[in-house]
């Protein structure tokens, strides 16, 4: 688990040398994870990432959410395909490669993953299910475990209820303060609630609000510290 109350740093728009004091850290799964810290693999378990939709359409075109015109079916917002779980079957095949994934993850030494997009039922056109979303990710849970890592709900503060179910241990959780979830969290995962605000006054408050917390300020494109858009800090 990672340690309570630390600092952390949220580094998915590319790796870089962590700020000073900085406990926690989490990287996208391709980056290597840094030395002596609490690491934290990030893996996009429900959508594709932009430049691998190659790999689920040209050998697993079974496998991408697709509507009745045989369209795939894309998250707007980040130009993401959805990965269709919709069937048992699917939810095996799928955590089948994610989980080689998440095998990836704790063959090279980061401690725990979180798996996004969690709630990408929520944009698939009534093709999925919130059920499809807990089973899929209890499936990956139970690869993470096997392996020694621990395992982060992502966001979704609507699933907390069904914690159990899904077998996770600690959440990562963008703008829980911009809209008012900390809480929802806390009663579920107590203070294993690591928040990351893109806003400055809301990281302000759930620093005030939540002292108990690992807050980090970052700007939404996660850039590194050599651009001028780079925002950090942390409570």
């Amino acid at each position: 688990m990672p340690p309570l109350d630390a600092s952390l740093d949220y580094q998915l728009g590319g790796a870089y040398e962590p700020p000073d004091g900085v406990s926690i850290l989490s990287r996208d799964r391709t980056v290597a994870p840094a030395v002596g810290l609490y690491n934290i693999c990030y893996v996009n378990g429900f959508q594709i990432q932009p430049g691998e939709e190659g790999f689920w359409i040209e050998q697993h075109p079974d496998l991408v959410l697709r509507n009745e015109s045989n369209e795939p079916i894309i998250d707007a917002d980040w130009n993401e395909v959805l990965i269709d779980v919709g069937t048992d079957a699917k939810r095996q095949a799928v955590a089948a490669i994610i989980g080689q994934w998440i095998v990836g993850c704790a063959n090279d030494g980061f401690d725990a993953v979180e798996i996004d997009n969690l709630d990408s039922f929520s944009r698939s056109q009534d093709l999925l299910e919130e059920d499809d979303a807990v089973a899929t990710v209890r499936a990956f849970a139970d690869v993470a475990h096997a392996h020694g890592l621990a395992i982060a709900q992502k966001n979704s503060a609507e699933l907390v209820g069904r914690k159990a179910e899904m077998d996770t241990d600690f959440v990562v959780a963008e703008e829980c303060n911009t809209w008012g979830e900390c809480d929802v969290y806390m009663e579920a995962y107590g203070q294993h609630v690591l928040v990351i605000e893109y806003v400055a006054d809301d990281f302000t408050t759930g620093c005030a609000a939540f002292p108990e917390l690992s807050i980090v300020l970052r700007d939404r494109d996660l850039v590194g510290p050599n651009s001028p858009n780079y925002v950090y800090d942390g409570c």
